[in-house]
């Protein structure tokens, strides 16, 4: 049996690390190589449904990383309040929807360079969202975010019987 007060395996998040967060940290992963060769350059996790709460630590975390962050573009169905724009450490990124229903999120950085994240839904268990998130920062991963989101939790499941 693993030690309960032992670091989880690199790559991966503690068991309860999607609960102990507090509103507005992001969970999130991207990919840590220049080339760009799959169809997903992350994974985000968002504790909730709500763009006010979530939105500025996913900016924060991808300025950090990626530099100033234009535009998001989000599915309209997952969310429940949309804001037109936010404005984090008196930077205004703009929130585009769409309803699609593809479980993206599309990041603009400067005026051209596109970055393609998976959302992960709030209420999917820890398990299922770990394997989605490491599936879609896996080198040459060519699976749209829908389908790593079917695929993992169909792991989960079993086979069907």
């Amino acid at each position: 049996m693993p030690d309960p007060d032992s670091p989880p395996p690199a790559g991966l998040l503690a068991d309860g690390a999607h609960e102990s967060m507090r509103p507005g940290t992001a969970l999130l992963r991207l990919i840590t190589t220049h080339e760009r060769r799959s169809i997903l350059d992350g994974a985000w996790w968002p504790r909730s449904r709500s763009l006010a709460s979530e939105l500025p630590g996913l900016i924060s975390a991808l300025t950090e990383r990626l530099g100033p962050i234009t535009r998001i573009g989000l599915d309209s169905a997952a969310w429940d309040e949309i804001p037109t724009r936010v404005t984090v450490d008196d930077c205004v990124v703009r929130i585009d929807v769409f309803s699609v229903g593809d479980e993206t999120a599309l990041v603009t950085r400067g005026d051209q360079d596109h970055f393609s994240l998976l959302v992960v839904p709030p209420d999917t268990p820890p398990e299922a969202a770990r394997a989605a998130m490491t599936e879609a920062v896996r080198s040459g991963n060519l699976k749209q975010a829908q389908q790593i989101l079917i695929d993992t939790s169909m792991v989960l499941a079993g086979p069907a019987r």
